[in-house]
């Protein structure tokens, strides 16, 4: 372990899933500037991802944007031989993959009772399923290397579910178990070397929850959004940044003996009691 260099993951390769969207765009520029090889990965916006890959390649870093479906096997299969003939290898894993849908979130206008089931299917599976399958894809190569580093994103909606958000809230609590579960698995039955962890951030403004928190009309904070604000101890929505510097611990030799845990990044909202 290098304290003078705490961050250093020169000759690593580092897949990002969701590289496109706003928090991980973030985390793959952070590990490019660290001296990583990152893989942008994006589904529906591509170009974002190309984005993403070319920002890191103008600071002199090394990256390419690929796409894929994480609900596909396959399509993730490829991405890992894509990934290693690019880089020659994996040896980290960021699974940003998820979101909510309007359609799988009560409303004045959707009861609960009327959720419908694609819709909740839908958002279950991209959070939950998109990151399992990754994990058998991406964890079989870190296996066969004996080392890795595997960071799962969930959301403070796993430990206090959101009101409304059934079907996100559920998703990001399946994230957190079984981060813990491949983190014993992985130990128990295949290599000490190779870590798994998770990220819980709190109330940050994305794509996915835009709608919920900021007036589409006026710009303002929605009810719900100030409702947040109100009970956030310091008082504003995450911005990306603020995930780098613990998204970095957990995946360098800095946390080399975190395994299994996950850090929460909220502003203090979840420990807020209301009073």
């Amino acid at each position: 372990m290098d304290l003078d260099k705490p961050f250093d993951f020169t000759g690593k390769a580092a897949v990002v899933v969701g590289g496109s969207g706003v928090l991980c765009s973030a985390l793959a520029r952070a590990l490019g500037r660290q001296g990583a090889g990152v893989v942008v990965v994006g589904h529906n916006h591509v170009d974002r991802a190309k984005q993403v890959a070319d920002q890191i390649l103008s600071e002199g870093g090394q990256a390419v944007a690929l796409k894929v479906d994480v609900l596909d096997k396959d399509s993730l299969e490829i991405l890992a031989q894509r990934t290693i003939e690019t880089f020659g290898q994996v040896d980290i894993l960021v699974n940003g993959a998820g979101g909510a849908k309007k359609e799988a979130t009560t409303s004045g206008q959707l009861s609960f009772f009327d959720l419908p089931e694609e819709a909740v299917r839908w958002v279950l599976d991209l959070n939950f399923i998109g990151t399992f399958l990754a994990c058998q894809v991406f964890g079989r190569h870190l296996v066969r290397q004996d080392s890795g580093s595997i960071l799962n994103i969930s959301s403070v909606g796993a430990d206090r579910p959101l009101t409304r958000s059934v079907a996100y809230s559920a998703g990001k609590a399946a994230v957190v178990n079984f981060t813990r579960w491949l983190a014993v698995h992985v130990s128990q039955e295949y290599s000490t070397r190779i870590r798994v962890n998770a990220l819980m951030p709190g109330f940050f403004l994305t794509e996915q929850n835009r709608f919920l928190l900021i007036d589409e009309e006026s710009g303002e904070l929605t009810e719900r959004g100030s409702r947040i604000i109100a009970h956030t101890p310091m008082g504003r929505f995450g911005q990306p940044e603020d995930l780098i510097g613990p998204a970095l611990l957990l995946l360098s030799d800095m946390g080399t003996f975190m395994h299994g845990t996950t850090v929460t990044v909220d502003g203090g909202i979840s420990v807020y009691g209301g009073v």
